[in-house]
């Protein structure tokens, strides 16, 4: 990447701050969802010119540095990991990505100060993703490099503000300083020139990099996404006690409709199944937890429930299982109906976006 645009791509206007900051041809980002965004989607990704995050949070020390180093090996360019603020070994996952020419470190929640210094030192870029514009101004405060802000409609945990609202509220409270991406709803090349009309530098998107051939979930269970409406998806506390977007299914009705006293049994025991998948100790366990309470404020029974999601997610997500698991979706699920490769994906979303400049230009 050179110190300064061309001019060609300077006249560019797909060519935003965040192509700047990172290094990658279209302002696209790949977010780093657990259990599926693996070294072969994210490499897909930043061969085909967008930013791939990769997801570490679901993955042991050992799994996470043999998916950086397939990454390493499979692309030249830039990408990220996706962390956890509370992880028991988040310094020693920032020091050796960094060493491996990790750029950008992206956190679905606000890091920590500590962890914004440490990246910094080590010569990377933090991303968090937030919610509210008060976030927002928080992490700028704190020195972050980019944020993406988003909306409700997005998948996983997520916010009431829809995209539409949250977008320019974040752009008007941050964007002279640093790039805002924008994130829920997102899937075609006018979506982006819509975000761009914000002041966004960049969108990002989950659920559509989810249904691609190079993604990791099992065929039968990108069916289900594929085959769902608009209408078809849920807000729901139920899996760990903080609002996520899920498809509407039996599991997660029954699951909605119990009581907290008989989904804390359950949750212990996926707990302890999360721990031997991630190879956490159980102190570890408890340490991560306990700084999960103090940091995001959580109740007990939403600390005894925080490992249930995870466990859920992957019974449906990597073992194939939607009647034993849950399928988190941003609500953008209900107008996706096919399958194409990254490169397919990102070669349409950039013809569909500079179609839309033409037409807005004449």
């Amino acid at each position: 990447m050179s110190d300064a645009p061309s001019e060609s791509s300077a006249s560019d206007p797909l060519h935003t701050r965040l192509c700047e900051l990172v290094g990658c041809r279209l302002p696209v980002v790949q977010t780093g969802m657990g259990w599926v965004s693996g070294a072969n989607l994210t490499a897909a990704t930043v061969a085909a010119g967008g930013l791939g995050i990769l997801a570490s949070i679901t993955m042991t020390g050992d799994e996470f540095r043999r998916a950086v180093s397939k990454v390493r090996e499979a692309t030249d360019g830039t990408f990220g990991v996706n962390l956890r603020a509370g992880q028991v070994d988040l310094e020693d996952r920032i020091t050796w990505a960094a060493g491996q020419g990790v750029k950008v470190f992206s956190f679905a929640g606000a890091p920590t100060r500590d962890a914004i210094a440490r990246i910094h030192d080590a010569g990377g870029l933090v991303m968090p993703t937030v919610g509210a514009r008060r976030h927002a101004e928080k992490m700028l405060e704190w020195g972050v490099d980019a944020v993406i802000a988003q909306g409700g409609e997005g998948g996983g945990h997520t916010g009431e503000v829809p995209t539409s609202l949250l977008l320019p509220q974040v752009v008007e409270a941050v964007g002279e300083h640093i790039p805002v991406v924008g994130a829920g709803g997102f899937h075609s090349g006018a979506g982006l020139v819509a975000a761009l009309a914000y002041g966004a530098d960049g969108i990002a998107m989950g659920t559509r990099f989810l249904l691609t051939a190079e993604s990791r979930v099992p065929e039968a269970i990108k069916g289900h996404y594929t085959n769902a409406s608009v209408f078809d998806t849920v807000v729901t506390t139920a899996l760990d006690g903080a609002p996520q977007r899920v498809i509407r299914t039996p599991l997660i009705n029954e699951l909605d409709k119990a009581s907290i006293v008989t989904r804390l049994p359950r949750a212990a025991a996926r707990a302890l199944a999360f721990r031997k998948q991630t190879g956490t100790s159980l102190r570890d366990l408890v340490r991560e937890g306990l700084a999960m309470r103090k940091s995001q404020d959580l109740t007990w029974p939403q600390l005894a429930m925080a490992a249930n999601a995870p466990m859920l997610i992957k019974a449906a997500l990597v073992d194939g299982d939607s009647s034993v698991g849950v399928l988190p979706t941003g609500q953008v699920t209900g107008v996706i109906d096919d399958l194409p490769t990254v490169a397919e994906l990102l070669d349409r979303l950039e013809a569909e976006a500079r179609t839309t400049l033409a037409r807005l230009g004449a």
